[in-house]
C-alpha cells in the first residue's frame, strides 16, 4: 500500500512539474516529458503491470488537463508502460544504456503519435518543421533528464523493496 501511495505521489509530482513549472522557465525551448520518463521507468524496473498502471494514471491526468478526445494520452501511455515492461526480464536495470535508448524511442514514438493524430489529420504536413522545432529539442532534453530521474526512481524503488523485505522478515 505504501508503494502505491509513493508511486502515485511521484506521478502527480511529475505531472505538476511538467505542466506547471517547466512552461514558466523562459529559457527552455522544450520541456522534458517527465510522465513519459516515469512511465517507462515504472515499466522497465517494476514490470508490465506497474508500467501499465503508471501509464494509465499519467494518461488520465494528461487527458484531464489537455483538451481533445478522452483516452488519447491514456492509450499511448498504457502501451508505453506495457512495452517497456517487457524489457525488465531482458536487461539489468543498473545499466543506463537501455533506459536511455528506451527514452529516445519512447519520446520519438510519443511525438510522432502527437504529430499524426493532432497535426497530420488537420492537413498540417510540414513534418520537417515539427521535427526540427519540437521533436529534436524535446527528445534531447528528455534524454538528459532521464539520466537524473531514472537514477532517482531506481533508488526510491530499491529503498521501498528493502523496506518491504525487512518488514516481511520482521513478521516471521
Amino acid at each position: 500500500m505504501k508503494r502505491i501511495l509513493i508511486n502515485l505521489v511521484l506521478v502527480i509530482l511529475a505531472f505538476t512539474i511538467q505542466n506547471c513549472i517547466f512552461p514558466q522557465i523562459p529559457f527552455l525551448s522544450a520541456s522534458p516529458n517527465l510522465l513519459l520518463i516515469l512511465t517507462f521507468s515504472f515499466g522497465f524496473i517494476c514490470g508490465k503491470d506497474a508500467g501499465m498502471l503508471c501509464g494509465f494514471i499519467s494518461g488520465v491526468l494528461m487527458d484531464l488537463f489537455y483538451a481533445g478526445p478522452f483516452g488519447f494520452y491514456t492509450l499511448f501511455f498504457v502501451y508505453v508502460g506495457y512495452v517497456n515492461g517487457i524489457f525488465t526480464k531482458y536487461y539489468y536495470e543498473d545499466y543506463i544504456t537501455l533506459p536511455l535508448i528506451l527514452s529516445v524511442f519512447n519520446e520519438l514514438a510519443y511525438n510522432i503519435y502527437i504529430y499524426i493524430f493532432q497535426f497530420l489529420i488537420r492537413n498540417r504536413l510540414d513534418f520537417l518543421f515539427y521535427l526540427r522545432e519540437i521533436i529534436v529539442p524535446e527528445t534531447i532534453f528528455t534524454v538528459l533528464v532521464t539520466l537524473l530521474v531514472y537514477r532517482i526512481f531506481l533508488i526510491i524503488t530499491r529503498k521501498m523493496e528493502e523496506l518491504e523485505k525487512r518488514r516481511d522478515t520482521d513478521f516471521v
